[in-house]
């Protein structure tokens, strides 16, 4: 029989994920908080739904791709969310990026109502979205993990069972943090080039074949050398990840100068 996917949440990231997911053959439902958001997971053969409780009331995985930890606490455990209305036994599947704890806390709740919860937050972005090469973090039961397979495999390309739950999301906020610095560093460094008039475009040739290479200066260094800007990432939700650094830092007692001085 074929899996039912509640898919909550179809803006930048989740609209293309929804889709791949209806063309690897499940049935897909969507719903987004603010409408018209479905069409394209429609054209690609899903449904879409007037509430969450119509959407994952026959579902057997839900999965969410919403902002924020509130948010991901109202699809959840509102009045009309997915513990109040999704059938017992069903897999819960957090594509968001929130606070580790409110994973934790939300994973022991998910287990009262008979649910079983997964946080897997994903990295790489639009792009990573629409040629589904995600790397997916994966926090949660190794049973769990090995049941939701198929459905990574269709958005996904590293994916990656990190440890039970809320370490998916610890393993996001340190994602965040490296991503942070680079992009930081990297613009530091192209100011500093042009200053004093080196080939800016020679001068990230070259380090990118040496030690400091990086993903972020491979993806990024056409838009710094075009001062092309347009944005793959709201920049509100990358200073929001890295509160959650910050704020799990603080509570391990860890010190991270790093975070700190990208979140100010």
């Amino acid at each position: 029989m074929t899996t039912t996917i509640a898919f909550i949440g179809l803006g930048i990231m989740g609209s293309p994920m929804s889709v791949h997911l209806a063309e690897a053959g499940f049935d897909v439902v969507g719903f987004n908080r603010h409408p018209g958001k479905t069409g394209p997971l429609e054209a690609a053969g899903g449904r879409a739904a007037d509430s969450i409780a119509e959407a994952v009331q026959r579902a057997d995985v839900v999965a969410l791709m919403v902002p924020d930890s509130p948010d991901v606490q109202a699809v959840l455990e509102g009045e009309d969310g997915v513990f109040a209305h999704a059938r017992r036994g069903a897999l819960v599947i957090d594509f968001s990026s929130i606070r580790p704890d409110v994973t934790i806390e939300l994973a022991a709740r998910a287990r009262e109502a008979g649910l079983r919860l997964l946080d897997a937050p994903v990295s790489g972005g639009e792009t990573g979205a629409k040629s589904a090469t995600l790397s997916i973090m994966v926090g949660g039961s190794a049973a769990d993990f090995l049941a939701a397979a198929t459905v990574f495999e269709a958005v996904g390309k590293t994916v990656v069972h990190v440890g039970p739950s809320g370490c998916g999301q610890t393993v996001k906020a340190a994602n965040q943090l490296v991503v942070a610095a680079n992009i930081e560093v990297l613009a530091e460094a192209v100011v500093f080039l042009e200053a004093h008039g080196v080939d800016t475009a020679a001068a990230l040739e070259v380090l990118g074949g040496g030690l400091a290479g990086s993903a972020v200066l491979e993806q990024k260094k056409h838009n710094l050398l075009t001062r092309s800007f347009a944005p793959g990432f709201r920049i509100d939700l990358h200073h929001k990840d890295l509160g959650i650094v910050v704020s799990a830092a603080r509570e391990a007692a860890s010190s991270s100068p790093s975070a700190r001085s990208s979140h100010s």
